[in-house]
């Protein structure tokens, strides 16, 4: 049986595709928050909250995401977790 050719040995090539793949998925799956301030996080909350997404719990003062019973002392934090916890859904953030 004659042994293999060495210049047909793509396994390097298949690796450097995985890898590139990887971090094409990984670039497309994160969310940008560079324009998300302090007016943008209250906005989001508060569109939430009306499409019962979030409740209130004024006397704990803290926000609950419903949907993962998750707790928020900050409308920042919701607004981040909520369009990170969206986006890995494969969701639109903006329909909200």
């Amino acid at each position: 049986m004659p042994s293999p050719d060495p210049h047909d040995d793509t396994s390097c090539d298949y690796e450097q595709f995985e890898k590139e793949q990887l971090i094409q998925d990984r670039d497309a799956g994160s969310v940008d928050m560079a324009d998300l301030d302090d007016g943008t996080a209250q906005y989001i909350v508060s569109e939430l909250i009306d499409a019962d997404i979030v409740t209130p719990v004024p006397e704990d003062r803290v926000l609950v995401h419903e949907p993962s019973s998750t707790a928020f002392g900050s409308t920042m934090q919701l607004a981040v977790f909520h369009r990170g916890w969206t986006a890995g859904r494969g969701a639109d953030v903006d329909d909200e």
